[in-house]
């Protein structure tokens, strides 16, 4: 568990190190289809990760899940 909060730490001071790189990106004269294109986007992005989240949390659990539960599952 210390391991997966080293790499949360490390990956949350990485992306406020790079934060400073993409402030300098300005979108003039953008239109409405742009906005709703870059939102569609966000939204394939968004539904993506929620599947992978919801699987990553079932890995996690069953490799630290307790012995029991698996040999309980392999008797059914």
């Amino acid at each position: 568990m210390k391991a997966l909060k080293n790499i949360a730490t490390s990956l949350i001071v990485t992306a406020i190190a790079a934060s400073p790189a993409f402030a300098g990106q300005e979108a003039s004269n953008s239109g409405l289809l742009t906005w709703l294109f870059l939102g569609f986007i966000g939204l394939i992005v968004v539904g993506q990760l929620i599947p992978a989240l919801v699987m990553g949390f079932g890995m996690v659990k069953g490799v630290f899940g307790s012995s029991e539960d698996q040999a309980h599952n392999h008797n059914a």
